[in-house]
């Protein structure tokens, strides 16, 4: 089976093109700033993203035709459960004129979509796991306050993609474990997938450890003390919060290796580093209450897993927990990917997304 991937970045577009789960092919089409600037919408770049996809089938000889599936990066949709997920005109229409979030991911569909109509036959168009996916349990969302609410928000798409691997290596089905799972990359997700669906998770913006540019949780008091200081704009804050929090406050850089480079002389960059596992430790340690302690596997994955160093120190701490398995990276293209072979080869029945009635 061939299936070509689009997933849209602020800046970028990756694509690439998969035989079965073989990638053949992936290229990064960049976007400048200054072209994206022409754009009053993110909807607006549609047409020159598109552009950019197809002069890359182009230059590669391909057409939308020689594909049996595209799949697609999820965008912005209200809360839905894990899956894979056909893109019809009713979510088409919703990514274009009724999300409530202007993103990059949101193209993806529509681009999709579009590109299928130009083929000569039905090519099918899917999106697995967007970032909106929400299967909380009840007791999971409340925050404390009746009016704020906990959301789930997280890096579902390389985590349940890394989870289903480590299932397939241990010769099970992803349904039938319970896992926690750990994204560590500029924002840090932390799940526990009990039988395969994500019951908690930390919100990357706004809870769980710091990490490389966010704060993660905070003293709540403080902040509100922040906040009506005077000192702060509500960008800055949110700023504060997201891109310049964790070690981007401490040490300056958002580079794990430049940190550990610092600490080579430097005590309090060593400290830094090792308060950032520690939180990560909690984490999948709290995630392990949720699962009632039954727990058959602990994963590492995203860019900070590549560090043996750093998840050395996160294994001092959680080792008889579980089995620790780390898978270094993110799967991002061979989650939807995958998810679109699943469909494919009858493993995995589609899902059909509707908008809930208000």
């Amino acid at each position: 089976m061939r299936i070509l991937v689009i997933n849209p970045g602020a800046t970028s577009t990756k694509v690439a093109v998969f035989e079965d789960k073989q990638k053949i092919l992936q290229e990064i089409l960049q976007h400048s700033v200054e072209e994206l600037d022409k754009y009053p919408t993110v909807m607006d770049q549609k047409e020159m993203r598109a552009s950019a996809v197809e002069e890359f089938l182009r230059k590669h000889n391909l057409t939308i035709d020689q594909f049996d599936a595209i799949a697609a990066r999820g965008g912005i949709l209200p809360p839905v459960e894990s899956g894979t997920y056909i893109v019809d005109e009713t979510m088409v229409d919703y990514l274009i004129n009724k999300t409530k979030v202007q993103h990059a991911s949101n193209l993806a569909a529509v681009i999709g979509y579009e590109l299928s109509k130009k083929a000569s036959r039905t090519i099918p168009v899917y999106i697995t796991d967007p970032v909106s996916v929400d299967e909380m349990i009840p007791e999971a969302r409340l925050s404390g306050i009746r009016d704020i609410e906990r959301k789930s928000l997280s890096h579902i798409s390389n985590m349940r993609a890394v989870g289903i691997r480590i299932a397939e290596e241990l010769g099970k089905k992803f349904n039938e474990l319970n896992m926690v799972i750990a994204h560590l990359g500029s924002g840090i997700s932390v799940a526990p997938f009990e039988k395969g669906r994500m019951i908690d998770v930390n919100n990357a913006n706004d809870e769980g450890p710091f990490s490389v540019e966010r704060t993660g949780e905070l003293p709540v008091g403080d902040v509100v003390k922040l906040c009506y200081s005077g000192q702060y704009t509500k960008e800055q804050m949110k700023k504060m919060f997201v891109g310049k929090g964790g070690l981007v406050a401490y040490l300056g850089t958002n580079d794990l290796r430049e940190a550990f480079k610092m600490a080579e002389s430097d005590p309090k960059a060593l400290e830094v580093i090792e308060a950032m596992a520690y939180q990560i430790a909690q984490e999948i340690g709290a995630m392990c209450v949720a699962l009632k302690g039954k727990v058959d596997a602990i994963v590492l994955t995203g860019g900070m897993a590549y560090s043996e160093r750093f998840v050395d120190m996160i294994k001092s701490y959680i080792f008889k927990f579980a089995p620790i398995f780390v898978v270094p990276g993110e799967m991002e293209m061979e989650a939807l990917a995958y998810g679109a072979l699943r469909v494919l080869t009858g493993v995995e029945e589609p899902k059909i997304w509707r908008p809930q009635e208000v």
